[in-house]
């Protein structure tokens, strides 16, 4: 079945990498963000923690506020995504199509979609015809992933580029959750 959102698109690139991948370090690395990408979709909170150092320091570079966006040591991190899945945030992917790999940072570009509950948006002053529905927000993401010693992610910073939708006439475009692939359901996951 295609899915208009599916999680699994956010770490099949890494895989591939992974799987080329000769450098212990590099492959650790890589290992950090797929475990990272897979406990992010489910969601397990105490699985994505388990990749983010203590002094881990987020950045976004992107449209919105930059500072709720922007959290700071891994108390800062954990309420961020706490945030996130309360919120239902979580339905996310990022179409890797780009990366590059090195050895204490790693590069991911692609197209992301995200299904945005009508309650967020409508608390965000944008107008949705029904707040009980998600709509479908399009962008084009780069991270830039910073690793410690220990392969724990030190930094998530993201960047959007100019040329998507966003959140511009999202209310045109409802997502329905048999439209999301669930790895949550996934008996495989």
């Amino acid at each position: 079945m295609s899915y208009v959102i599916d999680c699994r698109k956010n770490w099949a690139m890494t895989e591939k990498a992974l799987a080329d991948e000769a450098d212990p370090i590099r492959r650790r690395n890589l290992e950090t963000i797929i475990a990272h990408a897979k406990a992010e979709a489910k969601p397990d909170f105490e699985a994505l923690m388990a990749t983010v150092a203590e002094n881990a320091s987020y950045t976004s570079y992107t449209d919105g506020d930059a500072a709720a966006n922007s959290p700071t040591g891994r108390g800062g991190v954990a309420a961020y995504y706490q945030g996130i899945v309360g919120s239902g945030c979580n339905h996310i992917e990022h179409a890797v199509d780009r990366m590059a790999v090195g050895r204490d940072v790693i590069t991911t570009e692609g197209d992301m979609k995200m299904a945005y509950p009508g309650k967020i948006l409508a608390a965000m002053a944008i107008p949705v015809p029904d707040e009980d529905a998600h709509y479908l927000y399009l962008s084009r993401l780069m991270i830039v992933w910073g690793f410690d010693d220990d392969g724990l992610v030190t930094c998530e910073d993201s960047y959007a580029a100019g040329g998507f939708p966003g959140f511009e006439g999202i209310a045109d475009r409802p997502v329905t959750m048999d439209q999301i692939y669930q790895w949550a359901d996934d008996p495989a996951s």
